[in-house]
């Protein structure tokens, strides 16, 4: 995520490296380096140009205040002050409140618009314990009613649909009755999208929104479109006013730029943010988090949120007390694997962690690593998982021609195992472990690069 631009801002810091203090010189330097970084992410120039004027007043303003701070590491804090007041300087809620609450959901064709829809309403079931409806209101796209109906089912929320009727006004309408007759609390009505701006479109969005009344309108726009997707939002606001922005797509080829200039342009808030197919990769948009990752400082508390979410507390109290009396077996490995697809995407877990995203930035992921390693374990049999010393050339092969794999990878598998098991021991016997991170997580075999 962001990684060119992180990469551009890092080399406009190392100017002020051997220098100890900030002067108007090796500031304007910087300064030069960060406007260029901004342009090439694809934000507007005015706006690189009016952000760094206001990092340049702050930089020169310390000059004479804070001597004996390191000049690269305090041009690192103003550039993170400066980020997330560009981004809205604080997460803004969604409002859902209503009888029923109703969410209209805008944007281009492509855009992502109806995956957001199964995303939001999952996080609202799962989240916020609410009931919620998904609506069918994009009648021309082929197979957006059955790709809506797919998402219902999979995450277990009712879909309210007129296959034969083409006027998504009066499927909205009808859509809000039905909620109120059947208790649902939560509507979410995904609209048709175009492959650019017309008329058609926005007046039919303008006609659905002016007839329901939503509680919240939202803006989905594609984040990989850069300078285009401001322009679009800002088009989309002039008529419908909506309430908030949806960057999806960040786990793409995103240079940044509809990050950084949504809010500045149209003054309305991010949202949320998605980050992939996956219905859970859907996250509350927080802009001073936002700015740490993109100075590639990681996001541990977002990280620690979401294991906290998926941790269930006796569980891991349970798993910590079969650690300390090296205990932990495959049964335990694979709950704990659980628990990690549970939290979203592998890579955009690791780049929470500060360093680790750089790290890893030319290092491909391989997602299907988990479900190799759960094939591992899955043809092992009930004996074996819960002692894993029981396992002997004999087995492994057998093992090997259940999964489809090699000797060699299921010796690395239960070589990495095993070191893992007894680091996780050490740690735990020691008292040392991430707080609210699965146990299973820091030791996760290899076999995540292709």
């Amino acid at each position: 995520m962001f990684e060119s631009l992180s990469d551009r801002l890092e080399s406009a810091f190392k100017l002020l490296s051997g220098s100890n203090r900030l002067t108007e010189l090796n500031v304007a330097e910087s300064i030069k380096e960060i406007r260029r970084a901004l342009v090439s992410a694809d934000v507007n120039y005015k706006i690189a140009k009016d952000f760094t004027d206001r990092v340049r007043d702050k930089a020169m303003g310390t000059e004479n205040v804070l001597k004996n701070v390191n000049p690269g590491q305090l041009m690192v804090k103003i550039v993170m002050d400066e980020l997330t007041e560009l981004m809205g300087g604080q997460s803004v809620g969604i409002n859902v409140k209503g009888n029923p609450g109703v969410v209209l959901v805008a944007g281009l064709q492509g855009s992502g618009k109806t995956t957001f829809s199964g995303k939001l309403a999952k996080m609202l079931k799962e989240k916020r314990q609410l009931k919620p409806l998904l609506v069918a209101c994009d009648v021309y796209r082929p197979a957006a009613i059955d790709q809506l109906t797919v998402l219902a089912d999979s995450i277990g929320v009712a879909i309210y649909k007129e296959p034969e009727n083409k006027n998504p006004v009066e499927i909205a309408q009808n859509a809000i009755k039905f909620a109120k007759a059947n208790g649902i609390n939560v509507v979410i009505v995904d609209t048709a999208g175009r492959l650019a701006v017309d008329e058609a479109m926005m007046d039919e969005v303008e006609r659905i929104r002016d007839t329901i009344s939503p509680t919240e309108t939202l803006f989905v726009v594609d984040s990989m479109t850069g300078q285009d997707a401001v322009n679009t939002a800002e088009a989309f606001n002039q008529r419908i006013n909506y309430d908030g922005v949806v960057l999806t797509k960040l786990d793409g080829d995103t240079r940044g730029g509809a990050a950084l200039s949504i809010k500045y342009t149209v003054g309305k808030p991010i949202k949320f943010v998605s980050l992939g197919e996956k219905l859970d990769t859907l996250d509350v948009f927080y802009p001073d988090r936002m700015a740490q990752r993109i100075l590639g400082m990681g996001d541990i508390v977002s990280l620690v949120e979401k294991a906290q979410m998926e941790m269930d507390e006796e569980e891991a109290k349970r798993m910590e007390k079969r650690i300390k009396q090296n205990k932990f077996d495959f049964n335990d490995f694979m709950s704990q694997m659980q628990q990690i697809k549970k939290m979203g995407d592998l890579r955009s877990l690791l780049g929470m962690i500060p360093g680790v995203g750089k790290a890893m930035k030319d290092i491909q992921i391989d997602d299907k690593a988990l479900l190799r390693v759960e094939a591992i374990i899955q043809s092992m049999t009930p004996a074996e998982r819960s002692n894993p010393d029981l396992i002997n050339l004999n087995r492994k092969k057998r093992i090997a021609r259940g999964c489809g794999q090699s000797i060699d990878q299921i010796n690395m598998f239960m070589k990495n195992f095993d070191q893992m098991r007894k680091m996780m021991h050490q740690m735990a016997n020691m008292g040392g472990k991430m707080p609210g991170m699965p146990p299973g997580m820091g030791g996760m075999p290899k076999g995540f690069r292709k």
